[in-house]
């Protein structure tokens, strides 16, 4: 029995299926390495955005820029959690 996934068509393509696994943030060690990157391109934008923009508005958006990356990345652990507790939930569920 084959399990159904996103990646996986009708047919049953398994290749695509462990390309598909790569994309996806199984740990937290993983998220945190993902939300540093975030955080890393924000800041690099936010800084653009200092010298583009100079005063309030420049430090609104280095904001706006810095703030996205707390709002993602609680929400990607929030979802690792999540995911955590209905498998606990249910052990006879298959991700």
């Amino acid at each position: 029995m084959m399990i159904a996934t996103p990646f996986v068509n009708a047919k049953g393509n398994a290749m695509l299926a462990k390309v598909g696994r790569l994309f996806v943030i199984k740990t937290r060690f993983e998220a945190f390495l993902i939300i540093y990157a975030l955080a890393l391109g924000a800041v690099e934008r936010g800084q653009v955005y200092l010298t583009q923009y100079p005063g309030i508005g420049g430090k609104l958006l280095f904001a706006a820029c810095t703030g996205a990356v707390f709002l993602a990345g609680a929400k990607m652990l929030d979802c690792i959690r999540h995911e955590r507790d209905v498998k606990a939930a249910n052990p006879a569920a298959q991700s």
